[in-house]
């Protein structure tokens, strides 16, 4: 079979990313533009200013792109896109530049959902083992997905509230850390010892997580403190919250394991480099005699290596859109 070229384009949030990756495998060459420093400074990403870095970036990225694989477009067989979820007004930006490259240069345009494409980064560690099981965890999903083939799709659970990765930002707030929150929450509470008593969330029969009874937790801990005078112990609530918060997740999948009688387990999203859920969902599967498959780092937060590999599946399941395509702030995984 010849080999197959994609260029993939994402820029859901305030990532302006291109790369190229054959066969849904193998990276050949990535280039990130990152807005972090800029939208630190408001505690969080502002839409807007995102849209604004996406115009002044998309084309540079995508140039570097190819320059960097030392390939012209010519020699590219598809361009896959992130369509949704995202922020509309940064998903706009590369939607449009995709829909531009497939019209000048008359290659396929593939649509790619943002949460296919961190499922995916796990193919380029190696092969999807079906049945599976992924976990997916970030700033905007907390989800649990079942998956008997390449592109086959089934929600059992997901969250009620905030996802996991919210959740993590919002504890950052709260104890004094600066955006991006999470990483540092995580690092913070290996210096910690777990002294705060923090409720489980939402122990019940389901495989659905909730997060926003924790926050308050967090939140109402913190006034309750203050009131009193006391100082907040910041390593110790990081890692109390770390503890809670990671064991609501690996709780339901242990659940699921036994139910479902999984035997692959992948971990998919930004929450996926956090270094306690890492740890803990190592040791689960092991106990389990699982298979696990985590992303390296670089895989883990939003890029366009993911969503090239995932379009590589998706054109393979015959998943491709006209130039009519548009962007969705929300949608459904399917």
């Amino acid at each position: 079979m010849k080999d197959m070229y994609i260029l993939g384009i994402e820029s859901s949030c305030d990532e302006t990313s291109a790369s190229i990756v054959k066969n849904g495998t193998e990276e050949i060459a990535t280039v990130i533009s990152s807005q972090i420093d800029i939208h630190k400074n408001y505690g969080g990403v502002v839409p807007e200013i995102a849209s604004r870095h996406h115009v002044k970036n998309i084309t540079i990225v995508l140039e570097e792109c190819l320059e960097k694989a030392n390939m012209k477009m010519d020699d590219i067989d598809a361009i896959a896109v992130t369509y949704g979820p995202g922020l509309i007004g940064s998903l706009l930006i590369g939607l449009e530049a995709a829909k531009t490259l497939a019209f000048v240069h008359n290659k396929p345009l593939i649509p790619v959902h943002h949460i296919a494409g961190h499922i995916y980064a796990n193919s380029l560690v190696q092969p999807l083992k079906f049945p599976l099981l992924a976990v997916v965890v970030s700033g905007g999903h907390t989800e649990l997905v079942e998956m008997t083939d390449h592109y086959h799709f089934h929600k059992i659970g997901g969250t009620l509230d905030d996802a996991i990765g919210e959740c993590y930002d919002k504890v950052a707030r709260v104890i004094g850390l600066e955006y991006p929150g999470g990483p540092k929450v995580d690092k913070l509470s290996l210096e910690g010892k777990d002294t705060y008593k923090l409720p489980i969330p939402l122990q019940d029969d389901s495989y659905n997580f909730s997060f926003s009874g924790l926050k308050s937790a967090v939140i109402n801990l913190a006034h309750n403190e203050e009131q009193r005078g006391e100082k907040i112990r910041k390593a110790d609530l990081a890692t109390s919250f770390q503890k809670v918060a990671v064991e609501s997740i690996t709780s339901k999948v242990k659940k699921a394991i036994e139910e479902k009688k999984i035997k692959n387990v992948i971990v998919a999203g930004g929450v996926a480099a956090n270094n306690g859920l890492r740890t803990a969902m190592k040791e689960l599967t092991e106990e389990m005699g699982v298979e696990l498959s985590i992303p390296p780092m670089k895989y883990c937060t939003d890029n366009a290596t993911m969503i090239a590999a995932a379009g590589f599946f998706a054109y393979q399941d015959g998943r491709v859109a006209d130039l009519t395509l548009n962007s969705k702030s929300q949608d459904i995984l399917k």
